[in-house]
């Protein structure tokens, strides 16, 4: 009697094996509609405030839609700047959900009415982030002006009274707001909200501030305890795997892909059409083609030379050397680059304190060569940010009245 061997399934190996050399499409792509903006937070990634009037047009916006769906990304984050001070803002959003591309997309809570939150609770493809940066008044405002809080909240309110379902409370954590973890889980829960923490990139504006800014080391080991215990109803983006080298005392990786996804599965497409790596990386070191000049997105996401190069497997110096290396692979891109660490070195923020000796030493941080605020105070904010336009941020935009800005100027 013969006996037929049954095929042997072929190993699929670990995720972020797969990962790592990159996808025919991004998993999801996040996608700056605008730089106008009616804040000015002092860690503002983007350095938004103006808009910038070489702008994409409605109809340039639409092919790039037309390419999402054919190339099946799954959703894109949309923001800003305020995305939603775009007259077309609706316009695209639908047109994206009508082809089968999901909107996510985040804002300050400013055009968030109980009517446009009637109009969010109808739809089935769209999810709203709301960004609050302190559990209280006086920790947010600081950060994102006075009044914003408020803003924020109200528009909460809003869409839990329109009966939408899980909107996202986005905090960027700081030292400031470290301690307010468990207050922002109840705000989030108070609103039928979901709660999402980012880290704090010292990108954009947030370069100037970074070193005042970003969790000390033993709240990161707070942040940390906390994920452990909390995680499971708390989404991060990815942003805290430099932090899952803690799992050698006894706790473990925290949930997620744990690699840094820059070129590989996320990319950021900004207001003029240019394409980079990672939304925190807007810098022209990792600036990858334009969509315009390029022949669209999906040749530049295919065929950029700097998106093939990072697909390919990336040098970690001493990192490698490390018995955590497999948890954090050496911490985030963006961090490193902006606080003038070499790119094979150890994240600034690295929990084994690798970080610290090198952020002493000599260093030179690269100048942001994109930068739309006008004139903001690189400090802690203590007035309305309107009152430091030396032009107005939504020019050239419908009339409208935002946090003391006009369409004819500053209030």
């Amino acid at each position: 009697m013969t006996t037929i061997e049954k095929p042997q399934a072929r190993p699929v190996g670990r995720l972020v094996d797969q990962f790592e050399r990159g996808l025919d499409a991004p998993i999801c792509l996040t996608w700056e509609l605008t730089y106008a903006c009616n804040l000015a937070c002092v860690h503002c990634l983007s350095s938004s405030g103006k808009r910038d009037p070489r702008e994409l047009s409605t109809e340039q916006c639409k092919a790039i839609i037309d390419e999402l769906q054919r190339m099946q990304v799954f959703y894109v984050n949309i923001g800003g700047g305020e995305p939603t001070v775009r007259p077309d803002f609706w316009e695209l959003v639908d047109y994206a959900t009508e082809h089968q591309v999901g909107v996510k997309f985040s804002t300050n809570g400013l055009r968030i009415t109980p009517e446009v939150a009637r109009r969010l609770a109808d739809s089935d493809y769209v999810d709203v982030q709301i960004s609050l940066d302190g559990a209280t008044a006086e920790v947010n405002d600081a950060v994102r002006g006075p009044g914003s809080f408020a803003m924020a909240v109200r528009a909460l309110e809003n869409l839990a009274d329109a009966g939408f379902a899980d909107a996202k409370i986005s905090v960027v954590m700081t030292r400031e707001n470290v301690a307010q973890l468990d207050e922002f889980k109840a705000l989030a829960d108070r609103y039928g909200a979901t709660l999402r923490i980012t880290r704090l990139r010292p990108s954009g504006r947030g370069a100037d501030v970074w070193d005042d800014l970003h969790p000390l080391p033993e709240q990161q080991r707070e942040l940390y305890d906390w994920l452990v215990a909390h995680g499971d109803g708390v989404l991060t983006g990815d942003s805290f795997f430099h932090l899952s080298a803690f799992g050698g005392s006894g706790g473990g990786a925290l949930p997620g892909l744990n690699l840094c996804g820059a070129g590989r599965v996320v990319c950021l497409i900004d207001p003029v059409g240019d394409v980079y790596a990672c939304p925190f990386a807007i810098h022209e070191n990792f600036l990858a083609g334009n969509v315009t000049a390029d022949g669209g997105f999906q040749r530049v996401w295919q065929g950029s030379d700097l998106f093939r190069s990072l697909r390919e497997p990336q040098s970690a110096g001493a990192c490698t050397q490390c018995s955590f290396f497999d948890s954090c692979r050496g911490g985030c891109m963006a961090a490193k680059f902006f606080t003038g660490l070499p790119m094979d070195g150890p994240d600034p923020e690295c929990v084994q304190g690798y970080g610290e000796s090198l952020l002493a030493g000599e260093r030179t941080k690269p100048t942001a060569n994109k930068d739309h605020s006008r004139g903001v105070p690189l400090t802690l904010m203590t007035r309305p940010p309107s009152r430091d336009c030396d032009e107005n941020p939504l020019a050239g935009f419908a009339p409208t009245t935002a946090t003391g800005c006009s369409a004819t100027g500053c209030a």
